[in-house]
Parts: C-alpha cells; structure tokens; sequence
C-alpha cells in the first residue's frame, strides 16, 4: 500500500483527507465510536486511517505513553467544527472499507501529513 499525500475532490477518500468513519474501541471491538480520521493510505476497496481527537493528550503524555497510546499534534482545521486543535494516534492504525468513510472536505497540509508520516513509520 503506498502512502503519499494525494487529497483530491473526487469523492474517495484519499492520503492526506480528514474523513469520518466508525472507529471500533481497542478493549471492546463491538463498540465504537464515529470520529474524525485522517488517511494514510488507500488501495482498492480499503483505506488505512489513523484516529483523531480534539483531546489535548499534551497534558497526559506521560500516562497516555505508559499505556501504549501515541500522540502528535496536527493543528485545528475545518474538520472540527469549533476550531479545536487535533491530535492524531501514530500507533493505531485502522483499516476499514472506502465505502464506510465519509469525505469531511478537509485536508492536513503536505507538511504536516508528512510529518505524520514520518513519526507513523517509525514506529512501524
């Protein structure tokens, strides 16, 4: 699966798009939540999203580490509508089908996507 920043309006849910999607809980895959998502990748039927929230996790980096879940900074942008500042999850990454997301119009900067990226991959 090829990653690279490729946002596009097409109506697909392409590298670099904020999308939404229901997004399963780690310690109960039955349930879920619907969240905002950004894009990494896409190839045929799927995509592969990481989690988004408007949480500030800068606050409990410590525990938020202590207990697996890694945390950077994206900035705030249309895909939250009150303007919050978004973090995204480097070490979940989700894939779902393309016909599940929903396009939110939004795009994270080049830069920024490929900071994410960056810092996803090296924890791969």
């Amino acid at each position: 699966m090829e990653i690279g920043y490729r946002p596009s309006v097409n109506g697909r849910a392409d590298p670099g798009l904020i999308v939404r999607t229901w997004i399963p809980y780690e310690d109960d895959p039955t349930r879920g939540k619907d969240r905002p998502a950004l894009v990494l990748a896409a190839e045929g039927d799927d995509v592969l999203i990481l989690p988004m929230t408007s949480k500030d996790h800068d606050r409990d980096a410590v525990q938020e580490a202590r207990d697996g879940r890694l945390w950077m900074d994206v900035g705030s942008g249309p895909w939250d509508a009150r303007g919050r500042p978004s973090e995204v999850r480097l070490n979940r990454t989700v894939r779902v089908r393309a016909d599940q997301v929903r396009r939110e119009g939004a795009a994270l900067g080049p830069e920024i996507f490929a900071a994410v990226v960056a810092a996803w991959q090296a924890l791969q």
